[in-house]
């Protein structure tokens, strides 16, 4: 299974260890780095979206700023290309537990 950083530039938001798969989402352990509370909020906002969202504009609301990051997925073992958060791929962080669509 693939390890991920999530980078903001050079600074380490945490890493990622997929361990398994519910289609269409690679399911990873998450471990908080250096960078994690300055984007905590975001995520936890995002990750509480429930609900029905017809025209998208709650999903849009709370990942634009998180796009805005320009958050990047690193493997570890640099196998595979980096990747770019709402253009690659997605990413949501729920405590300890992240889902990664690419």
């Amino acid at each position: 299974m693939t390890q991920w950083r999530l980078l903001r530039g050079d600074i380490l938001v945490g890493e990622l260890s997929e361990y398994g798969c519910d289609q269409p989402y690679f399911l990873a352990r998450f471990t908080p780095g250096p960078g994690w509370e300055s984007v905590r909020a975001l995520f936890e906002a995002w990750a509480a979206l429930r609900g029905p969202d017809p025209d998208g504009a709650r999903f849009v609301a709370l990942a634009k700023p998180l796009q805005d990051l320009e958050l990047t997925l690193a493997p570890v073992d640099g196998r595979q290309p980096s990747l770019q958060l709402f253009k690659d791929c997605i990413v949501r962080i729920n405590e300890s537990e992240a889902r990664l669509r690419y």
